[in-house]
């Protein structure tokens, strides 16, 4: 059996301009606020391979209904809860067999390997529908920061035992939302349901509506 969790670390807004220009806007901001020099910005993605399978982790904008065709395992509002019933303001988490991550090309120091243990893979892929799905944008969770992609990928970690160096952002640079991700997951961690190998498979089943 081959298992691998590679993590890959994508500046914000890698092959765009508007998100670029709006994460160097919020950090500026932020760093501001904080006093402090400002930092590059990145987003968090995984690539799993389990079982002879090629799985995409990631949180993205929703861009229409056909939430199967993408793997999607769970679904939540953008900015206020109220507004999830609209498509432009709901994210998706997708668990994408054989999908693939737009901008993985841009990730620095390319894939960053977590684990190879079979048992710790096939509880990350597991998990994978209980991820919490709280307000993006906004700290629901009292966690300390506010959820977003970053959180997701950081609760899917550390709620399957994953440690390692690659853990962190690279030197100078932040991942807003990350260590709320760990936080949430050390409060509550799900238990196996013991369906790894179907779960990502059968994202249609799996998936849930706001």
């Amino acid at each position: 059996m081959t298992a691998a969790v590679d993590l890959y670390w994508i500046p914000l807004g890698a092959g765009g301009h508007c998100v670029r220009h709006c994460g160097r806007v919020f950090e500026a901001l932020a760093a501001a606020r904080e006093r402090r020099r400002r930092c590059a910005l990145f987003h968090a993605a995984l690539v799993v391979t389990f079982d002879g399978a090629r799985y995409a982790i990631e949180l993205a904008p929703s861009p229409d209904g056909d939430l199967a065709s993408r793997g999607v395992v769970a679904t939540g509002p953008v900015g206020d809860r109220r507004l999830g019933a609209l498509r432009l303001f709901r994210y998706e988490v997708r668990c994408w067999r054989g999908g693939t991550i737009p901008d993985l090309a841009y990730a620095v120091g390319g894939p960053h390997r977590i684990t190879t243990d079979p048992e710790r893979v096939r509880r990350l892929l597991d998990i994978a529908t209980a991820v919490p799905t709280p307000v993006w944008g906004r700290d629901e969770l009292n966690a300390g920061e506010m959820w977003n992609s970053n959180s997701v990928i950081a609760w899917l970690i550390a709620a399957a035992g994953l440690t390692g160096d690659a853990l962190r952002p690279p030197p100078r640079s932040r991942a807003p939302g990350w260590d709320a991700g760990f936080a949430a997951a050390l409060r509550q961690t799900p238990a196996p349901t013991g369906n790894a190998a179907h779960v990502c498979a059968n994202a249609s089943t799996a998936s849930q509506s706001v």
